[in-house]
């Protein structure tokens, strides 16, 4: 296990790997303040709160999230991985459009 996740709930959020100062605070704006927290609610429920904020979150910052809880940077995620978020991220967009 990487030494930065060790201590999971003293971590600060913005060390985790893919979290710069524009995600740390979107994050804080969604009420996420550690790792723990983040891992608790998983990639998928934690892109939800961040979208309901910012219609513009993409693909790539639910990558990213997926990335932080599992300590690599998200361009390491295996392509199953990759692919499962794709379809996440696809069926929430589906889920916005009007019929």
């Amino acid at each position: 296990m990487p030494h930065f996740i060790q201590n999971r709930q003293k971590h600060e959020i913005n060390r985790l790997p893919n979290i710069g100062k524009v995600m740390a605070k979107k994050l804080k704006r969604a009420d996420i303040y550690s790792f723990h927290e983040l891992k608790k609610l998983g990639a998928e429920k934690v892109f939800l709160r961040l979208k309901a904020e910012d219609e513009g979150a993409c693909l790539s910052s639910l990558c990213a999230l997926e990335g932080a809880i599992q300590g690599i940077r998200w361009h390491e995620l295996s392509k199953e991985k990759k692919e499962e978020l794709r379809r996440f991220f696809e069926q929430q967009k589906e889920t916005k459009k009007p019929r």
